[in-house]
């Protein structure tokens, strides 16, 4: 499943990666906060959609992404 950037505020255009809370391999549940993305100089948490693997972790830290772009694959169990 890809996770994607969706817009944090209704003018959001893009967002940019701040900090992973989770790497590459690691368990995740659905709901749990992996990712923190700031957009309009508000930094939000971003919570894994289904309960898996984090498989790739796409957009990087510092990684300024449009809407809508691939953040990360997790591999759902």
């Amino acid at each position: 499943m890809e996770l994607r950037l969706e817009a944090l505020v209704p003018e959001m255009e893009f967002g940019t990666v701040v900090r992973w809370l989770k790497q590459e391999g690691d368990p995740v549940e659905a709901g749990e906060v992996i990712v923190e993305v700031e957009a309009e100089k508000v930094v939000q948490e971003v919570s894994a959609p289904a309960g898996g693997t984090l498989r790739e972790i796409v957009g990087v830290e510092g990684d300024e992404l449009r809407v809508g772009s691939v953040l990360a694959i997790i591999e759902e169990v």
